[in-house]
């Protein structure tokens, strides 16, 4: 990334349907076409590794987006908060709903985001990814496989032919998809925990009380 302004944004469905999954991947689309015509350096990574373009839209529930260069915090301006997509649905024809939403998020580094990675836990290797052939096959060891070793976390960076751009990008990826990792096992905290509440208030009760003076029955 340049060393300009950089900032993330985590764009998300929450716990929306496939329509809202739809509206994710139509929005990182733009917001791809919208950084180039303005001159930032983009990024999209998506919770499992994939591509953008290799992704179905409707398998797209969440992903995080980071923009650098001068004008990054005014791109973030345009799309931060809510984003309403009105359409009828592509999936269910019949269905009355017509207006789809996702969330737009700036995620701040710090404890909530691995971007200070130790050098010692990452492993690098190079190789050489077959391409399209002609001028765009690449002839050197350029695409990088990077992996962080506590986790067993590993990405794969080879759209550059430039071997420290790869690396780059593969750095963003990986701090992407541990930043991923971590939301997931908070969000399955949260349901551990939304579980429990459940089983309080249905449990059978020990000791019962009443009244403000909190007396036993």
């Amino acid at each position: 990334m340049s060393n300009d302004k950089k900032l993330r944004l985590l764009v998300t469905s929450g716990d929306g349907p496939r329509e809202c999954h739809m509206a994710v991947a139509r929005c990182l689309r733009l917001m791809e076409r919208e950084a180039t015509r303005m001159g930032l350096a983009i990024s999209v990574a998506l919770p499992d590794d994939q591509t953008l373009n290799a992704a179905p839209d409707n398998d797209l529930s969440s992903a995080l987006v980071t923009v650098a260069g001068e004008k990054a915090e005014s791109f973030a301006a345009r799309w931060l908060g809510t984003v309403r997509w009105t359409a009828p649905s592509p999936f269910r024809p019949h269905h009355k709903r017509q207006n789809w939403f996702i969330g737009v998020f700036a995620v701040e580094t710090g404890a909530d985001f691995p971007d200070e990675i130790d050098c010692n836990d990452l492993r690098f290797e190079t190789f050489r990814a077959g391409g399209p052939g002609g001028q765009h096959q690449n002839t050197t060891d350029s695409a990088v496989r990077l992996t962080h070793v506590p986790s067993g976390v590993s990405v794969i960076a080879k759209d550059e032919r430039s071997q420290h751009r790869n690396k780059q990008m593969a750095l963003e990826r990986l701090a992407a998809r541990l930043y991923f990792a971590q939301a997931a096992e908070a969000k399955q905290r949260r349901m551990s925990e939304n579980l429990l509440h459940k089983q309080v208030e249905r449990g059978n009760p020990v000791r019962c009380f009443k009244g403000p003076d909190f007396r036993e029955l």
